[in-house]
């Protein structure tokens, strides 16, 4: 069974919560920075635009 948006919306808050403190511990701890050349920030932050297209996607579509 599929899960309706009302049910979908803990998950999709937790989710964008880690990502949150993922990339805040990334800049503040780990020295990471957008276009910098690193391949972890790069890879996280393209990792997560991808997420967010497929959503949209999915979101339009039904």
């Amino acid at each position: 069974m599929a899960l309706g948006y009302r049910d979908r919306s803990p998950l999709v808050a937790a989710f964008g919560l880690a990502v949150a403190v993922v990339a805040i511990v990334g800049t503040q701890v780990l020295g990471w920075e957008w276009g910098s050349g690193q391949l972890v920030p790069t890879l996280v932050g393209v990792v997560v635009a991808g997420i967010a297209v497929v959503a949209v996607l999915r979101r339009l579509s039904g």
